[in-house]
């Protein structure tokens, strides 16, 4: 099957070399010539724009985005459109607002072209294991990409989950979910590594995923760190958010649902990012006042 995609870093670049190794006909454009050059070295067709690429594939043309969300799919929308025709399907798999991806749908259906919105997850590891893909859009759409989410995905690891916006909207909760556990793990990993048993970190994240009730494939990448760095003394605790764990607490917000450890999950990345806060400075402050509790002097 043809195939262009458009956004060849990490996970684009990653998910197009899958798609030929498995035999498709792959074709890609990126605004950087290092990801270009790429591409080229293994065997992927390449194009310096994305009207080149669209001029490049037989009609009727399948694009699959994977760019950053938000203004550049737009943008990148705007440059497309001229050049498709009826009957194109636009994929978008990036980490797009579930909002957006209804407004673009209702757009280019207007014009005669499909909409498929895909939330994607496999990170790296995609390329070896697979994607996991949540995908929203009319099931024709869908359908049509079926022989490439089947070599995308490893089995049973994708599906229509509803009309446009759904299969963002899935991926957004996702990752809500994801930052709880994260949490949930990390918070334990820091009372083992603060008690007086001197724990082997990563030998324990071994045990724990030999049958345990918490094992998982996040505990397991715990452990590869722990054994890269037992205290993880290399890397700075600050910790960025996606816009989907911010979108998921919004969502929680809006249909009154109490989502507290995926909020707190959140707030507590906000926390990371804020060294000698003034939070902190009150509380201290304010324990000096009321009880003459030391401080420390800046």
């Amino acid at each position: 099957m043809d195939i262009g995609f458009v956004g060849l870093g990490r996970m684009g670049f990653n998910m197009a070399l899958r798609l030929r190794r498995a035999g498709h006909r792959v074709s890609g454009t990126d605004r950087g010539a290092e990801a270009l050059a790429r591409a080229a070295a293994e065997g992927i067709a390449t194009a310096p724009t994305p009207e080149a690429l669209i001029a490049a594939l037989p009609a009727p043309r399948v694009l699959w985005a994977m760019i950053p969300a938000g203004d550049a799919v737009d943008e990148l929308l705007d440059r497309l459109l001229p050049a498709l025709a009826p009957g194109d399907l636009v994929v978008d798999g990036g980490n797009s607002n579930f909002k957006d991806s209804r407004r673009r749908a209702a757009r280019l259906a207007e014009a005669g072209l499909g909409f498929v919105d895909c939330g994607t997850s496999g990170g790296v590891w995609g390329l070896a294991n697979g994607y996991c893909m949540m995908l929203g859009g009319a099931p024709d759409h869908v359908a049509r990409l079926a022989p490439l989410l089947d070599d995308l995905a490893p089995p049973d690891g994708w599906k229509h989950v509803g009309p446009p916006g759904a299969g963002h909207y899935v991926k957004m909760i996702h990752n809500g979910i994801e930052y709880g556990m994260m949490q949930a793990y990390a918070e334990g990993f820091e009372i083992l590594a603060a008690s007086d048993f001197g724990f082997d970190l990563a030998g324990i994240a071994a045990l724990w995923n030999r049958g345990s009730v918490v094992r998982s494939w996040l505990l397991e990448l715990a452990g590869r760190a722990f054994e890269k760095d037992p205290r993880l003394e290399g890397i700075r605790g600050w910790v960025a958010d996606s816009g989907e764990g911010r979108w998921t607490v919004l969502e929680a917000l809006e249909r009154d649902v109490p989502a507290e450890v995926l909020t707190l999950a959140l707030l507590n990345r906000f926390r990371s990012r804020q060294t000698d806060s003034f939070r902190d400075r009150v509380l201290a402050a304010l324990r000096n006042e009321f009880g003459g509790h030391a401080v420390k002097e800046r």
